[in-house]
């Protein structure tokens, strides 16, 4: 299947999930992913136009390896910069211009790649009558995925915002695209911010 909005107008039971839009990502950090900073225009207009309807996430790595099990605390050992106990706190914030849209946007902190493992975004979701997330954010393959497959999983349509996901990986962003094209095209849109905005009602 094509990109594109396939499936038709995005619905008012929408959410947009922000994926991990932080300092801890920016410049001058052991994880700078060089994109993001491209992507900025368009992740601000998508959250800006719907700020009320978007969640942000943020990815929050442990005070020491000690606090995380098995390969997460092996991970951290490898990347004890990153820790809160290395890192200058403000590093877990969002990028300032999407932080100043919280509120209304909100909030989601999580400690794995994605935000459905600890149940947070399920409670968020709850009864909220939400069918549609439509997902931006970095990275494309690693917690975009993860939050990616866990909306499929539920049975929401999932509608990718390609040209605001970014990776610190060319090949394996482009990878990724070709991927939820090829093998997850009946439950993976692919658009443009242009068109999303374009086509969401409400």
């Amino acid at each position: 299947m094509g990109s594109g909005l396939i499936f038709g107008p995005i619905g008012p039971n929408t959410i947009h999930l922000c994926v991990d839009m932080q300092l801890l990502f920016g410049p001058g950090s052991p994880w700078a992913v060089p994109w993001m900073e491209g992507i900025m225009p368009q992740l601000e207009e998508l959250s800006a136009r719907h700020a009320a309807a978007t969640i942000f996430t943020r990815f929050i790595p442990p005070h020491r390896p000690s606090e995380m099990q098995g390969t997460w605390r092996q991970y951290y050992e490898r990347w004890r910069d990153v820790t809160l106990e290395v890192m200058p706190p403000e590093m877990v914030r969002l990028v300032p211009v999407l932080e100043r849209l919280t509120p209304p946007a909100r909030v989601l902190d999580k400690k794995v790649y994605s935000p459905w493992t600890e149940g947070g975004l399920d409670r968020m979701l709850q009864g909220t009558g939400v069918d549609t997330l439509v997902v931006s954010g970095g990275e494309t393959d690693v917690c975009v995925l993860g939050a990616m497959i866990g909306a499929v999983d539920r049975g929401y349509r999932v509608i990718l915002a390609e040209d605001a996901t970014c990776s610190s990986a060319d090949e394996t962003h482009d990878a990724m695209l070709r991927l939820y094209h090829d093998r997850y095209g009946q439950q993976i849109e692919t658009a443009k911010v242009e068109e999303i905005l374009s086509a969401w009602n409400g």
